[in-house]
């Protein structure tokens, strides 16, 4: 019973962690779409934005992996189908805006150069350095996520194991069990047996004494004849 309870969970929770992925790629779909047009500060706020919307997602996407070891067994298949899709949209996502973030002329303006001599400039490369730090932290929490459901899933894996063990056990004991009540009805039929037998050597017993007394009777009034 706790386990389908888990499963019913596992599913709604799931469906909820979907839900919020589909609005949270809708945003950053539209945001992407917007920073080709946009150039400078305008570009790089936007480029921010779309950067916190692919971190939700990912974390959206990390909580999604949990939560599929508690799908019931007959929708994992379909569940792994749409956890692929929306994987494939971030992942195309990411690359989307890294895309940008390499665009370093539209994304600092007609100021940028490979050598920053000015405050200016060299705070820009400051700003692309963080978001290439913040990309690589997006990634190695993608990495946790997946750690932590491999995990999760050699640990259902290990569970499911031992839950077979113990069917076979209760099986062999049902067996056993079936073979004990075999034994216990032949036992019932054979002390029946004997008691239909103890039965009609009594009734044998007293007809034979009732012939005896009746015989004695009979030479008794014989003899007084």
């Amino acid at each position: 019973m706790s386990n389908l309870i888990d499963a019913d969970a596992g599913t709604e929770r799931f469906s909820s962690y979907e839900a919020e992925l589909k609005l949270v790629q809708a945003d950053l779909s539209q945001q992407l779409d917007e920073i080709p047009e946009l150039n400078g500060e305008p570009r790089k706020a936007a480029i921010n934005k779309a950067q916190r919307a692919l971190e939700e997602a990912d974390e959206l996407l990390g909580q999604m992996r949990l939560e599929k070891s508690n799908i019931p067994a007959n929708l994992k298949s379909k569940i792994n189908g749409r956890l692929r899709n929306f994987e494939h949209d971030y992942d195309s996502a990411k690359r989307k805006l890294a895309s940008f973030n390499d665009d370093k002329r539209a994304l600092f303006g007609s100021r940028y150069t490979d050598n920053p001599t000015t405050d200016d400039q060299l705070e820009q490369r400051q700003q692309l350095l963080s978001g290439t730090d913040r990309l690589g932290r997006s990634t190695g929490r993608l990495r946790e996520s997946e750690r932590i459901a491999l995990e999760t899933e050699q640990i259902g894996a290990s569970t499911l194991g031992d839950l077979h063990r113990q069917r076979e056990q209760i099986t062999h004991t049902r067996g056993v069990l079936l073979e004990s009540e075999t034994y216990t009805d032949r036992s019932i039929k054979t002390l029946r047996g004997m008691a239909r037998r103890m039965a009609t050597n009594r009734i044998i017993t007293i007809a034979i004494i009732t012939v005896l007394v009746l015989l004695i009777f009979a030479v008794i009034f014989s003899k007084f004849r």
